[in-house]
């Protein structure tokens, strides 16, 4: 994957997303003692970027392939992405998804089109890939996938081309498809931009992969930010990390509750545990920051239900 990669994945899912906003946050910028700016991925199309790289995937499968339909892996935003892709696009989806997933999203990744198989942990849902791949499904992987980070890549091109100015990014780690994809745009474009990678307690496998030199399997994921819960990051996102990032804040579920109810309070944005995390580490970091800087928060997804907001609060 490279930038020219990522280009071609633009001009590709055009027709299918949004062009979401890069908007200055006064509030933030007050708060940060810079200038910051958020980019509200959260209004995209089904609630997260996840569809940029599950249409990146989807429209580059021959007919026979799509005939033959796709599987994937979700805790939530991959799940509802891959649904709607393939919904789209007329292709047959099956998603596995633990049964820890809050029921918002089981209850929209059904409405899409996709058929739903609970399984009892994420790590016994990537289990059962193989079964369906015996079966003719293409898997469409949540972020091992240079086609899927290529499409979540576009975010990176978007934001240097509405904020060129731009000098750090915070960007949420799940898998690192997403960091990956940012990371590789980002710099080859603007190599001197600082990426700031963010994880929660809990559900930080990236944060342990660097301290260990090699991806490590989390025995459960522990924190609310489910959609950060992936169970083990990649060798190809852990390279691009190690490449890339400034480093990875690991901050609490309190920390991310507390900086989404301030977005939502002060910003009027519902968003979820895994996009307001990135608040929370700016707000850890922030001496790293003057009156010069250009800050660009990612907003990933708003995918939260009533009853987990009314729960966490």
């Amino acid at each position: 994957m490279d930038v020219t990669t990522i280009e071609q994945a633009r001009q590709r899912i055009k027709p299918f997303i949004k062009r979401t906003a890069l908007e200055y946050s006064h509030i933030l910028s007050q708060q940060l003692g810079t200038n910051v700016f958020v980019k509200l991925e959260l209004f995209q199309k089904t609630g997260s970027f996840k569809v940029r790289g599950a249409f990146n995937k989807l429209l580059t499968l021959t007919d026979e392939e799509r005939k033959r339909g796709v599987v994937a892996v979700s805790g939530g935003n991959h799940a509802q992405a891959v649904a709607y892709a393939s919904s789209v696009l007329n292709i047959d989806a099956v998603i596995l998804m633990p049964e820890s997933t809050p029921r918002n999203y089981v209850e929209a990744t059904h409405d899409y089109g996709a058929k739903v198989d609970l399984q009892p942990t994420i790590a016994a849902a990537f289990a059962e890939i193989k079964r369906f791949e015996s079966e003719g499904r293409i898997f469409v992987h949540p972020f091992d996938d240079p086609l899927v980070m290529a499409g979540q890549g576009t975010i990176g091109l978007e934001i240097l081309e509405d904020s060129p100015e731009t000098t750090d990014i915070f960007v949420s780690i799940g898998g690192g498809g997403l960091a990956g994809g940012v990371v590789t745009a980002v710099k080859a474009i603007k190599p001197e931009v600082r990426i700031w990678g963010v994880e929660t307690v809990g559900a930080d496998s990236m944060a342990q992969a660097l301290a260990a030199g090699h991806p490590v399997e989390l025995q459960a994921i522990t924190s609310i930010a489910k959609t950060l819960g992936a169970p083990s990051v990649s060798l190809q996102t852990l390279a691009l990390a190690q490449e890339h990032l400034e480093n990875v804040t690991v901050v609490s579920d309190k920390e991310a509750v507390k900086a989404l109810q301030f977005i939502l309070e002060r910003m009027k944005v519902l968003t979820e545990p895994a996009s307001s995390c990135t608040l929370a580490a700016a707000s850890r970091l922030k001496n790293q920051f003057n009156q010069d800087n250009n800050v660009v928060l990612i907003f990933c997804g708003g995918n939260l239900s009533l009853d987990d907001l009314c729960h966490y609060i």
